[in-house]
């Protein structure tokens, strides 16, 4: 009706896809919508169904459905609940077992800032409705066998830790645990100093199975089942070997995505390539930016709340920037003809370097929003890294999955967990170099917004107007810098407070209280480690003075009082702009009192104190009616 008039159409377009995404948006929220833990329980016997079983590093944890707790009535049970096992356990359940244990359950975690991960949503969408360790070693009931689609998702998962067990069995230490992640998709057990040094070193992608597995399994059985047909003239001649290769791939590829749990890179990079692979079956051309939007769309439309994760936000502005890249590259990196061994390695080396360049600047301002890190030296620990995963890892990989059925595959997981160690050496090394990784102040979400439009901006148009693009990709870097950091922070327990010195670093009321919320901060300010803790003499320059009662210090030109008694409060409140106090229900004339029931209502709290007066920002701000508060 309106392609006579191109601006209403286009305004219709926009309106439906816009109906689209929240309506989406809506019917996903209502589907997984489930009880949520609003208190910490004492030790209480929790009964469930196994999941999943992820192991650690040290020990493991579950996660368990269809949940009984004493202390806990019908209407509050939450759908699931994740437990930390006991250390000393015995035995590993598999999922579907039914178990029970004492333990302890406390809601997930909220914001430890404003604009922080936010856990207790994350936990919402996966329908986690509590987590907590058990004070008792599992006990084993009998269970209903699952019927329908549940029985399909626990053969599934006791296929993953099937495949965690046969690994087990040959490989040890952190070889063992980044094959195991790249087997089954778990990187749970992987020691976190080994996690630190693929964050430093630009490597951590390679645990993410995303498009570089997902081509490379594809490609492998792809061109294996193409060559073992052709051994046959009559099926070559005949027959369409081609397509069936890349049904074979396509039957492969999706396989793959379920042994590793389906994260949403491995679903982007299944339906990218299961879109390119039906193009071969059809005779399209499959290289396309359509292709990356058919997957977005379909991707936002089931799940979409990934749209505000790192997994989305990084997955896809690298395969988009690749593709707009070597969209202008294409012709400058080909071969030309048939050419000799040195220049193919030239190339190769060449196409990998633009590869880790391009997908390194087009992820960086997403890293540094939700990391507050950026790898300076990821070209060189890919180009060590990548060659060794795509010609000796993974190879080897599919071949120890073919081989496991038969119980074979100990030689092949052998020479694979070679390979692993190649990688977790580049990673070591390059990660050593100085200044390998540098930490970046937080940036605000203006920021992100401007990096997201400039980068649109950038791979849509094929002009030279593009490069207006550029300009609000650095503009929403440089927010980094130009942001103001808060001159307060109070964690939503009450257990830590954060205060803004004189010369711009954050002190905190104590060095042992609340470690995770001291140390994030101190990474959204662009520094690593603890941060100083208030002296109960006071600091070296005055400007905050400490008794067994409480602190008091004069920020930004306001006098803060942290209160720990109540014989503290009448003073503290007479005199002081701030009062963050630990005390119920305090009766406080202060201008500005946060306490116990402020904290429960909205969360945790940054001040940000001018001229002009006094803002506050929370961690549940405008977010209080959002399901998972």
């Amino acid at each position: 009706m309106l392609a006579r008039f191109p601006w209403l159409r286009f305004a219709g377009i926009w309106l439906c896809v816009l109906s689209a995404g929240f309506s989406a948006a809506q019917f996903r929220t209502a589907m997984v919508a489930s009880p949520i833990l609003s208190f910490e329980t004492g030790p209480t016997m929790v009964e469930g169904r196994v999941v999943t079983v992820d192991r650690l590093e040290e020990g493991a944890r579950v996660l368990l459905e269809e949940v009984v707790a004493d202390r806990l009535s019908a209407q509050h049970r939450p759908a699931r609940v994740r437990v930390r096992l006991h250390r000393h356990e015995e035995w590993m359940p598999a999922p579907g077992d039914r178990v029970r244990m004492l333990a302890i359950l406390r809601p997930p975690l909220e914001p430890a800032a404003p604009d922080a991960f936010d856990f207790r949503r994350h936990a919402f969408f996966q329908q986690i409705g509590a987590v907590g360790f058990a004070l008792s070693r599992l006990e084993r009931l009998s269970a209903v066998p699952p019927q329908g689609w549940n029985r399909v998702t626990i053969s599934i998962e006791r296929l993953r830790q099937r495949i965690a067990e046969r690994v087990a069995e040959r490989l040890n230490g952190p070889e063992g645990a980044v094959t195991t992640a790249l087997l089954n998709g778990q990187p749970t057990a992987i020691p976190e100093q080994d996690i630190e040094a693929l964050r430093k070193s630009g490597l951590q992608h390679l645990l993410s199975i995303s498009g570089l597995h997902i081509g490379l399994v594809a490609g492998l059985v792809f061109f294996s089942v193409r060559a073992l047909l052709a051994l046959s003239p009559p099926l070559a001649l005949r027959y369409p070997i081609k397509k069936w290769a890349a049904v074979a791939a396509l039957l492969a590829a999706s396989g793959y995505m379920l042994l590793v749990g389906a994260p949403v890179p491995t679903q982007r990079s299944v339906l990218m390539t299961g879109i390119m692979l039906l193009a071969v079956m059809v005779d399209r051309s499959p290289f396309s930016m359509r292709v990356v939007a058919v997957a977005a769309t379909v991707i936002l439309l089931i799940q979409p709340e990934s749209l505000v994760g790192p997994s989305f936000q990084m997955s896809f502005a690298a395969v988009i920037a690749l593709i707009a890249a070597y969209e202008v590259l294409r012709g400058r990196l080909s071969s030309g003809g048939d050419i000799g061994p040195v220049r193919k390695g030239l190339l190769y080396v060449a196409g990998l370097s633009v590869t880790s360049l391009v997908a390194g600047a087009a992820t960086t301002p997403f890293a540094l929003y939700h990391f507050q890190q950026m790898a300076n030296y990821g070209i060189l620990a890919n180009l060590l890294a990548v060659p060794i995963t795509s010609f000796w890892v993974m190879p080897f990989g599919v071949l120890a999955l073919m081989l496991m059925p038969l119980g074979l595959e100990g030689p092949a997981l052998d020479v694979m967990g070679l390979g692993v160690s190649g990688i977790l050496w580049s990673a070591h090394w390059v990660a050593d170099l100085p200044g390998a990784a540098i930490q970046i102040p937080a940036m605000p979400v203006h920021g992100l917004a401007l990096v997201s439009l400039g980068g649109a901006w950038l791979v849509i148009w094929t002009r030279r107007w593009r490069l207006a693009g550029l300009a609000a990709i650095l503009l929403g870097v440089a927010t980094c810098w130009t942001t103001a950091r808060p001159d307060l922070l109070v964690a939503n327990s009450g257990k830590l407070v954060g205060v803004r010195a004189p010369d711009g670093e954050l002190w905190v009321s104590s060095g042992r209280a609340a470690r995770f919320e001291a140390e994030l901060w101190r990474e959204r300010d662009g520094l690593t480690g603890a941060p100083p803790a208030w002296s109960k003499s006071g600091t070296r320059d005055g400007w905050t003075g400490c008794d067994p009662s409480g602190c008091v210090s004069r920020v930004a030109g306001r006098i803060v009082a942290v209160a720990y008694a109540v014989d503290a409060l009448a003073e503290d409140c007479a005199m002081a702009d701030i009062v963050i106090t630990s005390v119920p229900d305090a009766q406080c004339p202060a201008p500005l009192v946060i306490g116990p029931e402020t904290l429960r209502q909205y969360g945790s709290h940054a001040l940000f104190i001018g001229p002009e007066g006094i803002r506050v920002e929370t961690g549940r701000a405008a977010r209080r009616a959002r399901p998972w508060n």
